[in-house]
């Protein structure tokens, strides 16, 4: 585990983990409310997953499910997935989104 990891493990309490889980499960709607809320989206477990689920749901919901004709059912599992991985507390790497999201210095 890095320090980065065990630093948003300790500083993530159960109200961070849960907005971050409601950004996977409910994006890319979710990811906007938060956006707007600054006492949410000024914390840094909040923050680095909700630009990343911001992310993942605008491409899921907005290009891979119209290009491949609605098959969105496995997109919605994975998102369920993410929001999970993030309720446990853990920090996530989606390959491309997560280092897009650091070298923009979005999270």
């Amino acid at each position: 585990m890095t320090e980065d990891e065990m630093m948003n493990e300790s500083e993530s309490s159960s109200d961070d983990r849960l907005f971050a889980a409601m950004a996977y499960a409910l994006s890319p709607l979710m990811p906007i409310i938060i956006l707007i809320m600054p006492d949410k989206r000024d914390r840094a477990f909040i923050r680095s997953h909700n630009v990343q689920a911001l992310i993942v749901g605008v491409l899921l919901w907005f290009i891979i499910v119209p290009l491949t004709f609605g098959c969105g059912s496995i997109g919605w599992l994975v998102l369920l997935y993410l929001a999970y991985e993030a309720y446990q507390g853990k920090t996530i790497n989606i390959p491309l989104v997560s280092n897009f999201v650091k070298n923009q210095n979005w999270a």
